[in-house]
């Protein structure tokens, strides 16, 4: 999909009502499910998961402010952001503007925007409402109703794995907890959908799975039920915030050198205006679960905007105007540069590691002549060779030389022909072929 088709498929999944659990997750998978082959999950309400429970599954017809003349002032018909997400049901009933004001939640400082809240965990109801909104509250009293239930149910999380020509995984997480925030997260959702379909109907040498779940309790769930999985993921990413015009960033898993680090590292390296690699911090999306102690996955988050750092964040202003087609496409485009390198990226070992091998003697100069970069290749033969003592890798020489990654990966091809290097757990693919 280009950034155009995107944003159209974007907007079919914004009006849905999504939280952790219910119908809405249901439908935003159906949906996923047209454009992938998606095998779809469901763990009981009540299902231990680690140090969690899977809690009752929350489905919201309609909910309402009404004042003394029967008018709606506040909506869910309108906005599924207008209640609280998880909030327990409240039959019709009058209360009075003071009882109703500890339920209300709004941002002074943006007056025109509506907040998301949840309240996953706690017995508690509550609606959301721009500050303009709230401040037309004037009347001594209002009706409220929130028509919802809480009841045993299932958790929903979709999956497809890509078999490739090694058991060795790429792990794609994209959350599809939030409802009608478009950058966070419908665009993490629509670039890894991007990339399944790219690597749909092709044999690649790493094998993939995408995993589309609500945020913490989704990806604990999945930990819980796939232990076997665990030594298979060699890489992985959680997709957040791809849609806005923020530079590109990267947060680093919690080794901080993982392969998928300095792969980001290096693709990101060839964008103007990316940000610095952020250290790991245990807050924001499930890369925390995936890094946790007792799995240590190397899962770093790839990004634009930064987990509540930007005004739109949370709020009614993350909308279809907020996300950008090109921005979407450019970021699909670099996920799959970083894929691609690291599926062709190898283990280096030098088969004549004494010395400088005599390269003219065997016709590599030669060859150098029909490269459209003959000095790079000729510096990028030296560099491999050097590098190619079983401790590194392809990433290592293209960081530390400075020379274009397809440079370094046709270097190693030309010494691998002529019997002077064994690549190790790499292919032939180059980034961007």
């Amino acid at each position: 999909m280009n950034g155009k088709a995107m944003k159209e498929w974007i907007a079919r999944l914004q009006p849905i009502c999504r939280s952790i659990t219910g119908d809405g997750v249901r439908e935003t998978l159906r949906l996923i499910g047209e454009q992938i082959p998606l095998e779809c999950h469901e763990v009981a309400s009540g299902t231990p998961v680690l140090d969690w429970t899977v809690p009752p599954e929350w489905n919201i017809r309609d909910a309402y402010i009404k004042d003394a003349s029967g008018r709606r002032v506040v909506d869910f018909a309108r906005s599924n952001l207008h209640v609280v997400s998880y909030s327990i049901p409240v039959a019709p009933r009058w209360i009075s503007r003071a009882e109703l004001e500890p339920h209300l939640h709004s941002l002074p400082d943006r007056p025109d925007w509506i907040p998301y809240r949840t309240a996953y965990y706690e017995r508690a109801w509550g609606f959301c409402l721009s500050q303009r909104q709230r401040d037309a509250l004037t009347d001594e009293r209002y009706e409220i109703a929130i028509d919802a239930t809480l009841a045993p149910g299932a958790l929903s999380y979709g999956e497809l794995r890509i078999a490739g020509e090694s058991e060795a995984e790429i792990l794609i997480s994209a959350h599809v907890c939030h409802p009608s925030l478009c950058n966070d997260n419908l665009s993490g959702i629509a670039v890894a959908v991007a990339l399944a379909r790219d690597r749909l109907g092709t044999r690649p040498r790493l094998s993939y799975r995408f995993l589309f779940a609500p945020g913490t309790i989704g990806a604990i769930s999945w930990l819980a039920r796939h232990r076997e999985a665990m030594p298979r993921i060699e890489h992985g990413l959680t997709l957040v915030c791809l849609g806005d015009d923020h530079p590109l960033q990267y947060k680093q898993t919690f080794a901080g050198d993982a392969p998928i680090d300095r792969a980001m590292a290096l693709v990101l390296a060839g964008e103007p205006d990316a940000h610095p690699a952020l250290p790991f911090h245990p807050y924001g999306y499930d890369e925390r679960q995936f890094n946790s102690p007792g799995f240590r996955l190397p899962v770093g988050s790839f990004m634009r905007g930064r987990h509540g750092e930007f005004p739109e964040y949370h709020t009614s202003a993350d909308d279809l105007d907020f996300i950008r087609p090109e921005c979407l496409e450019r970021s699909a485009l670099r996920l799959r540069e970083v894929c691609d390198l690291l599926e062709a990226n190898a283990r280096l070992v030098s088969l004549a590691p004494h010395g400088e091998p005599q390269l003219g003697r065997r016709g590599l100069y030669e060859a150098i002549g029909g490269s459209s970069d003959p000095q790079s290749l000729s510096r990028a033969l030296l560099w491999v060779l050097q590098f190619a003592d079983g401790e590194h890798d392809l990433i290592d020489v293209a960081a530390r030389s400075g020379i274009p990654w397809n440079t370094v990966a046709e270097a190693a091809e030309r010494l691998e022909a002529k019997g002077l290097l064994e690549r190790h757990g790499g292919g032939r693919r180059r980034c961007g072929s």
